[in-house]
């Protein structure tokens, strides 16, 4: 009889235990589920909420709240746990890692393009990377997949898939060109060299492709990659400067050389292989093509009075150059807001932003850019539109009212994102269709 209480007492005890515990749990999670609604009801309304390019969407049946997505994750408050569940959170700011669906242990994550309402065109390209048009491949940025890392893995991949179609039997000055030099470029053509294969990379512009664009000072965020006939290596943060001179030192100690200012013109098929011709007039032939150009190559215009004189640039290269100088920078995304902050400190500067707030930029340059207006070192005008640029000022409607004012001004940075070569495409034979929604990496 004694065992028998000394049992029900421990029973008792520890069933306490687990009530106590299962509580004060769900009491946590009901003050973190309250903390991720009041952060999601704050990202729509800064308008951070709707993805804008590649992003996490979450299978809740098979989500087990594990946290690992959310910890994989380099940015911040891209996930959240709601209700048991992972849920998305300023979608607008993810920039297509891939952390959480490699570190998500039951597979509920894919990584997806465009949504239900808004659409993203984008090529047709198979598992392989080759798209509707046989022998030509694309891989990197234009084929929905952003982020250098995500870049240097397709080009590398591209390659690998191509040898197995090489075939020695066929006439061509290469077995491989590759057209563009940035991330997946460079990886391509340094897996090329691994793999034994003739092949040429042309270069619209310089080595680096947008990298090269960037501003000197830009931080560059990437993470682990396996560059081809180098290896692994880990850059969190790093300069573009620094960026470039690794890929400048691994290109030249496999004396792989990029033809840069060769911009193509023209891809067509002839027989069984591809005539590749360029600006110059210079023709070549490949077995296979692989477009590694991006989505950005060729910057938007506003299409305004004034745009085409010489005080409009699309990027900047020397922010240090610039100093004493009235700009406006037009565009509301990151390399908008980093130029912006680049030239505030020498020149009075105004950022021109059509939208009512800034929805697509990384959280570190939010958090700059707030300072830069509480510390009156920089002029935003949201909901406005630059309609005229002059020689000596600009004219800005006020998208709200209607009022249009003059500015004095020196020079024009515009940032308005840039345009799918769809022509380019289009002329070689390729697909473009506009995804809404659909899953560009999933679990099989």
């Amino acid at each position: 009889m004694e065992v028998l209480v000394e049992n029900i007492i421990i029973y008792s005890i520890v069933a306490i235990l687990f009530l106590m515990f299962t509580y004060f749990y769900l009491r946590q999670q009901k003050r973190n589920s309250k903390i991720v609604e009041e952060k999601i009801k704050i990202a729509k309304e800064d308008g951070l909420h709707e993805p804008v390019s590649l992003h996490p969407v979450v299978d809740v049946n098979s989500c087990i709240q594990t946290g690992a997505c959310i910890a994989a994750c380099p940015e911040h408050d891209i996930l959240g746990i709601l209700n048991g569940k992972a849920t998305t959170i300023n979608t607008s700011r993810c920039i297509g890692h891939g952390a959480c669906f490699h570190a998500c242990p039951t597979q509920a994550i894919t990584l997806c393009i465009g949504t239900e309402k808004r659409g993203v065109d984008l090529p047709h390209v198979d598992v392989t990377y080759e798209t509707n048009v046989p022998g030509v491949y694309i891989a990197g940025e234009m084929g929905g997949m952003g982020l250098i890392k995500n870049a240097v893995e397709q080009g590398r991949q591209a390659v690998e898939n191509i040898v197995k179609k090489i075939d020695k039997q066929v006439k061509a000055d290469y077995d491989l060109i590759i057209i563009g030099a940035g991330p997946a470029g460079i990886s391509a053509s340094l897996a090329a060299k691994k793999y034994n294969l003739s092949a040429l990379t042309l270069e619209q512009d310089s080595l680096g492709g947008t990298v090269f664009t960037f501003p000197r000072a830009k931080i560059v965020m990437t993470s682990p990659m396996d560059i081809p006939l180098y290896g692994k290596i880990k850059l969190n943060e790093t300069s573009k400067l620094e960026l470039l001179n690794l890929w400048i030192d691994v290109l030249g100690k496999n004396q792989v050389v990029i033809k840069e200012q060769s911009k193509v013109e023209s891809i067509v098929f002839d027989t069984n292989k591809f005539v590749v011709e360029t600006a110059t007039n210079e023709k070549y032939t490949a077995q296979k093509v692989l477009l590694a150009i991006g989505r950005r190559g060729t910057p938007r215009k506003l299409n305004i009075p004034g745009e085409m004189t010489s005080k409009v640039a699309y990027r900047l290269l020397e922010p240090e150059l610039v100093h004493d100088k009235k700009i406006v920078v037009v565009g509301g995304g990151d390399s908008a807001i980093e130029t912006a902050l680049l030239l505030t400190d020498q020149n009075k500067v105004t950022l021109s932003y059509r939208g009512e707030t800034f929805g697509r930029i990384k959280s570190g340059n939010n958090e700059k850019i707030k300072e830069a207006i509480t510390q009156n070192r920089i002029e935003v005008r949201f909901n406005t539109n630059i309609t005229s640029i002059e020689e000596d000022h600009v004219k800005i409607k006020d998208l709200i009212s209607g009022e249009v004012t003059e500015l004095e001004n020196d020079l024009v940075y515009i940032f308005a994102g840039g345009e799918l070569p769809t022509q380019f495409l289009e002329k070689i034979g390729i697909t473009i269709t506009k995804k809404f929604g659909e899953a560009i990496l999933k679990h099989n």
